[in-house]
């Protein structure tokens, strides 16, 4: 077999065409905040998490083989990065939502997870041992500006740990963005995301088996908590990963993670949606945090002086 056969083949969809299903990704993503809520009035969140990415997973490797065939030289070839990657972008990122979900409300988490493209430019930096642009620091202090409005931190309110937890676990979805695309090699965009969400599914699994009991608890949580986890395993797990990783593979990182923006907006939709009407703090916020992110990001400039 000839190494042109290890190739990966061009991208055929228009930059266009990936800017869309990486923005469709990041609305899914928002949605799935107020199911994490609901979901979470019947079921642990080691257990919620795990069941949505054990079906998730199965759900990706089956479509892989149907579309692809599954390939297992691309998993030889890629599976450290798989690794850290699942467990950081997969199982660290969700299981910090699930868990900061517990005290978090679904718009300040999405919120939070709206800043992940400063974090992203950063942590690029960093790694590329490059110093940040000052307009990427400003406008990092700016986004957490509104982090904090929406929160409520000018008024005393104080960061809950929830708040923390999601802003560790979009840190660990900075690094599965970055390194996507630096560390896996000649693998498809359905390939990264399916072999990173099976090893995420299967470090969540580990750790809700050992503390409690997921099969049986999804058996009894009721229809309504089933299938939301159907929901977030299938849209807001296979599709958006799917979509966001044909993003990074035909814009880049930092093109496709600037749609993260849409992820807090799409949450305050189905919040008001659902009867939960965000505050004018919070819409305040939102906007505050979506203007420092395109700054720092360059789609929105600073007016010169004369």
């Amino acid at each position: 077999m000839s190494a042109t056969d290890f190739r990966p083949a061009k991208p055929a969809l228009s930059d266009g065409g990936a800017l869309t299903l990486s923005a469709l990704a990041a609305i899914f993503w928002g949605t799935n905040f107020e199911a994490t809520r609901v979901a979470l009035e019947h079921l642990s969140p080691w257990t919620a998490a795990a069941g949505r990415f054990a079906i998730a997973a199965v759900a990706i490797l089956g479509w892989l083989w149907l579309s692809r065939g599954l390939d297992l030289r691309v998993l030889r070839r890629n599976w450290p990065a798989f690794l850290v990657l699942g467990i950081a972008g997969v199982a660290g990122f969700n299981a910090a939502l699930f868990l900061g979900m517990k005290t978090s409300s679904p718009v300040t988490a999405a919120l939070i997870m709206g800043t992940t493209p400063l974090t992203t430019t950063i942590l690029e930096a960093a790694l590329h041992r490059r110093r940040p642009k000052g307009i990427a620091l400003l406008g990092m202090g700016i986004s957490l500006v509104g982090v904090a409005l929406t929160v409520g931190a000018f008024s005393g309110t104080r960061f809950a740990t929830g708040d923390l937890l999601i802003l560790a676990g979009s840190a660990g979805w900075a690094l599965y963005t970055i390194g996507c695309r630096s560390w896996v090699r000649e693998a498809a965009a359905i390939e990264t995301a399916a072999w990173t969400m099976v090893f995420g599914a299967i470090g969540l699994v580990a750790i809700a088996v050992a503390l409690e009991n997921p099969v049986r608890d999804l058996m009894y949580a009721g229809p309504t908590a089933q299938l939301i986890v159907v929901y977030m395993a299938l849209v807001g797990s296979v599709l958006s990963y799917i979509f966001w990783q044909v993003g990074i593979a035909v814009r880049g990182p930092g093109a496709t993670s600037v749609l993260f923006n849409l992820v807090p907006v799409a949450a305050l939709f189905v919040a008001a949606a659902c009867g939960r009407m965000p505050s004018p703090s919070q819409v305040a916020g939102v906007v505050v945090a979506i203007l420092g992110v395109l700054l720092a990001s360059g789609r929105l400039r600073l007016p010169r002086r004369g």
